[in-house]
């Protein structure tokens, strides 16, 4: 079917596809139709396929249009969208769903004209990229990030007994609750809380930060609560505690050294391979630091609009991952996000800085990638996977797995054709060593 159309820009991102059929077309897929009913129809007074057009049209005849323009409509869609070399700044974003602007009508006297508005990927020219600075603060391992990592694997390998029944919740123990949120009858709110729910006092693993009001508590106790959160947001919480454990540490010397894993026979072995481990997160740490500081300055001479669909798909991407890490669907993990005060648009909007900012710079990589026609080969792909394969201890059939099948090589590529970019970002420009910082704070900021 002879389409023609035209790209109308507007505002972030978004484009209006005008796209027009001429009346000849239209008409003939309408008399299409027409014949297509005129087989099947029964109406009374005339043998099933001996309908006259003209009876169909008298009875049914705006019907009809309505469903011959929205063939019409949804055959020219998906031929223009289906032509593989329809420009990609021209096609719908995933999760940008094409609006039909003023519905047409199906006249016959003139061409069938209709317009669609959607989101489109964002276009971005990269500004100055060579010849910046950025600066990494100075990092070191030292004895006290030791220290905590070996105290961690005791707490990791540690006994878990049962409290006497009289005993009181004290900070590290073990405890079982029940919890919900109360309104201002005192009732429970739905969906508001959690049975079994077992964490460690002092951890901040509970969303309601009620740590402190638990300690004190006995086995079988229930206790209103009163928190004030952000936003001067102030909640009742009735926690019940269900069991209450203490935690006996093994002692820090050969054996327990061994029981972490067979091949260190001594302490020593141990330290020295949480040295070596953090040595390693930290090395990595530094060069995705450096790289972020060098996009942040890249960015600044490199303006783009991004479009609120795209936003909004990584916000959610963000939720959802998240929710998988705690082993929780989305709409679970949002109302855990937000018993802690604020609903899905104050989280969105805490969010939202971060994902602008990491949409920004992934499409400054693949402009860069593609400007300086940064490639993969085979071999770089195998290697990379060979060395993940080896480090992970997976094997290359639950690597792929995990990556998504047969797409994995893709990501794969991808992975190698980045970090050669980044390469070429920390050899064009320099890296100054800026104040001291230790060694959890910085692994721990997200800046």
């Amino acid at each position: 079917m002879p389409v023609s159309k035209s790209i109308t820009r507007l505002e972030k991102s978004n484009v209006r596809l005008n796209l027009t059929i001429p009346k000849e077309d239209a008409l003939s897929q309408y008399q299409e139709l027409l014949k297509e009913y005129s087989k099947n129809v029964q109406i009374p007074g005339f043998r099933k396929g001996k309908v006259p057009q003209n009876i169909l049209e008298r009875k049914f005849g705006e019907a009809l249009k309505g469903e011959a323009l929205g063939k019409i409509i949804e055959k020219a869609v998906e031929e223009v969208f289906g032509d593989k070399d329809l420009p990609r700044d021209e096609r719908p974003l995933p999760y940008s769903q094409p609006v039909l602007e003023n519905e047409p009508k199906l006249d016959f006297e003139n061409d069938l004209a209709f317009s669609l508005v959607y989101d489109v990927m964002p276009s971005v020219s990269v500004g100055n990229w060579k010849g910046l600075e950025a600066e990494v603060p100075e990092v070191a391992i030292s004895d006290e990030d030791i220290t905590r990592e070996l105290e961690e694997i005791r707490d990791r390998n540690a006994f878990v007994l049962d409290r006497d029944e009289a005993a009181e919740a004290r900070l590290g123990d073990v405890v079982t609750i029940n919890f919900c949120v109360l309104d201002d009858s005192g009732a429970p709110l739905p969906d508001s809380g959690r049975e079994d729910f077992s964490f460690t006092l002092g951890s901040g693993q509970n969303s309601l930060d009620f740590d402190s009001d638990v300690v004190g508590m006995k086995k079988g106790e229930t206790k209103e609560i009163t928190k004030t959160y952000e936003a001067d947001q102030t909640k009742k919480i009735r926690v019940t505690l269900t069991a209450l454990k203490e935690k006996k540490l093994p002692d820090l010397n050969d054996d327990l050294a061994q029981d972490v894993d067979e091949k260190f026979k001594t302490l020593d072995d141990l330290k020295n391979n949480i040295k070596e481990r953090l040595e390693k997160a930290l090395t990595n740490r530094l060069r995705d630091y450096k790289i972020s500081k060098l996009l942040e300055k890249i960015i600044e001479t490199s303006p783009v609009t991004l479009p609120e669909s795209m936003v909004k798909a990584e916000v959610d991407g963000r939720l959802r991952n998240l929710a998988r890490q705690y082993g929780l669907d989305a709409s679970q993990m949002m109302q855990m996000l937000s018993q802690g005060g604020g609903g899905l648009e104050d989280i969105e909007g805490k969010w939202r800085p971060s994902a602008e900012k990491a949409l920004h710079s992934r499409l400054i990589v693949e402009k860069l990638m593609d400007e300086q026609h940064i490639e993969a080969g085979d071999d770089e792909v195998e290697k990379e996977i060979n060395e993940i394969v080896a480090e992970s201890g997976l094997s290359r059939e639950e690597l792929f797995k995990r990556y998504g099948g047969e797409m994995a090589k893709e990501y794969f590529k991808d992975d190698v054709k980045e970090r050669k970019l980044y390469d070429m970002l920390l050899a064009e420009n320099t890296i100054k060593t800026g104040s001291k910082k230790n060694y959890l704070d910085f692994m721990r900021d997200n800046g």
